[in-house]
């Protein structure tokens, strides 16, 4: 079982934790697996209400510009087809859904790896308890400074809490999620894996 040390928010070591082998101590870390979860969360993220105009669209152009034969130029049906300016876009993006899945075993594998990326590499920082008596980001970034995590931390909570929340919102880089809501994208694009005692309980009773 890999080993690590626990914090508290002054960045003192209070103790030490055991972790999970099925979830911190995967022999392998497949990066394709990996690559395939990041993949299908960014195509998620996508709006996909990108539009243009057609020359059906494109208000205007009914009539004729000039007749068909005797004028010495190219024939034209409308001043709204493509080549015309401001007329209509000739195979333009239109609204579609990017919506992709990956099945369930894919899933948890990238979600073991990414843990066990971060594991491995002494990004993972764990912390006795996160609690905060008012709204203060300085009380956070502070916290961060003397866990080494100044640069893109993740916070796992086992809970919701608005304090932290919102005192980590004004934080460039840093986020915050639940254990129930973490994915592969923001565990990876995370430079600290901050977690609290009760969020990896947590994470472990319900991944591993």
């Amino acid at each position: 079982m890999p080993t690590v040390k626990v914090y508290n928010m002054a960045g003192a070591e209070v103790g030490t934790m055991e972790l999970s082998d099925v979830l911190f101590g995967a022999e392998n870390v497949n990066a394709a697996v990996l690559h395939a979860a990041v993949r299908a969360y960014l195509l998620n993220q996508r709006q996909g209400t990108q539009s243009t105009l057609t020359r059906t669209e494109v208000s205007g152009g009914g009539r004729k510009p000039w007749r068909q034969k005797g004028t010495g130029r190219a024939r034209q049906g409308s001043t709204r087809s493509p080549q015309w300016t401001h007329g209509g876009v000739a195979l333009g993006p239109k609204p579609r859904s990017y919506r992709t899945d990956i099945n369930k075993k894919t899933k948890r594998l990238a979600l073991i790896g990414a843990l066990t990326d971060k594991a491995a590499n002494g990004r993972l920082i764990v912390v006795d308890d996160i609690k905060l008596e008012e709204f203060r980001t300085k009380t956070m970034v502070a916290m961060f400074k003397a866990l080494g995590a100044e640069k893109k931390p993740l916070v796992v909570l086992p809970e919701v809490d608005k304090r932290i929340i919102k005192s980590c919102s004004n934080i460039p880089g840093a986020k915050t999620c639940l254990y129930n809501t973490i994915n592969v994208y923001d565990i990876l694009n995370a430079d600290a894996f901050v977690v609290t005692v009760a969020a990896v309980k947590m994470l472990e009773e319900v991944y591993a």
